[in-house]
């Protein structure tokens, strides 16, 4: 398990993009392959979903489309040097490609429960997130 002072030590930059795309994309500011999880509610249910794998300073489209929640979340793991960006908002995951619908009882429907950053988007119809390397990471809005 990654180390507390690891984990908190790296943040999020989120960054609003430009209206010519409508997504929700990560970029791996760092210099490790990272994994992500992502969580949403859309009209139906609580949905979790995962794992991209994203190569050191590159960046993915997660969720393709208009954004259909205010509110994302995120969960990602540096594989190289350990670590997590992680929250307090609880979905289920598991160690292979997955998608789970609804976030009660993970761990008694076979799933582990894994702490998610909130991501506010307020509203608009595109995001980016930036991780970003320990030390150099900044929260931000660009419009």
């Amino acid at each position: 398990m990654p180390s507390a002072a690891l984990a908190l030590g790296m943040l999020a930059s989120v960054c609003f993009v430009s209206p010519a795309s409508a997504d929700l994309r990560i970029c791996n500011k760092t210099s490790s392959r990272i994994g992500i999880a992502v969580g949403y509610k859309n009209s139906e249910a609580w949905t979790s979903e995962g794992w991209w794998n994203l190569p050191a300073a590159s960046c993915e489209t997660l969720l393709a489309g208009t954004l259909v929640s205010r509110y994302y979340y995120l969960y990602a793991i540096d594989y190289d040097r350990g670590g997590e960006w992680s929250g307090r908002s609880f979905m289920c995951t598991q160690e292979k490609t997955f998608t789970i619908k609804g976030i009660e009882d993970c761990i008694k429907r076979g799933f582990e429960r894994t702490g998610f950053f909130e991501i506010d988007t307020g509203d608009q119809h595109n995001w980016t997130v930036q991780l970003t390397e320990p030390g150099r990471a900044g929260i931000g809005q660009n419009n």
